[in-house]
């Protein structure tokens, strides 16, 4: 697997990934959130253009070596970053179903906090489901720690408060935070 900044003819691809990763909410009774639907092209291009979208290609050939063309594969997964008080806060991973369970997600968030700390970020934020497998449980392996309510920047609040709106307060969420 290669990741590489993630270009503007990909937007739909993009779409694509999330759509089925999503998927998977079904099965744990959270239909709505399965059928959500992806950040329209729109709001995907100001991330790509900010510089703050990663794609995961498969780079490999048939012997495992990489190729000299994984930047012309199609991506697999993607990770979508956003500066919110001072740092980089995960808006969205996705990693298409089929790749899952290789460490794709935790190799976008490794690329993310490297670009942290290579701009002098101290830590990296994102808001997710506690009782999902894949989200918090997840991004606490990946080095994420839950953050109390009181510790929340107003950036972060804002943020809750948008999810909310959205209707995801429907299942427990939480803020994380991963420091550098």
């Amino acid at each position: 697997m290669r990741i590489r900044t993630a270009r503007a003819d990909e937007l739909t691809v993009l779409q694509d990934i999330e759509r089925a990763a999503g998927l998977c909410f079904r099965d744990i009774g959270m239909p709505e959130i399965a059928d959500d639907e992806p950040l329209p092209l729109g709001e995907l291009a100001r991330y790509v253009a900010a510089g703050l979208a990663w794609v995961a290609v498969d780079g490999a050939d048939a012997g495992g070596a990489a190729g000299a063309d994984a930047g012309a594969a199609p991506p697999v997964a993607y990770l979508i970053a956003d500066r919110v008080d001072g740092g980089l806060h995960v808006e969205q991973v996705s990693v298409h179903p089929g790749h899952a369970r290789r460490g794709i997600g935790r190799a976008l968030l490794d690329r993310l906090a490297e670009r942290a700390a290579h701009e002098g970020v101290r830590a990296l934020t994102l808001t997710t489901f506690t009782e999902v497998p894949w989200n918090a449980p997840y991004y606490e392996r990946c080095g994420f720690r839950p953050l109390d309510d009181g510790a929340l920047t107003p950036g972060l609040r804002e943020i809750r408060a948008r999810e909310a709106e959205h209707g995801l307060d429907r299942w427990p969420r939480v803020c994380m935070r991963r420091v550098l």
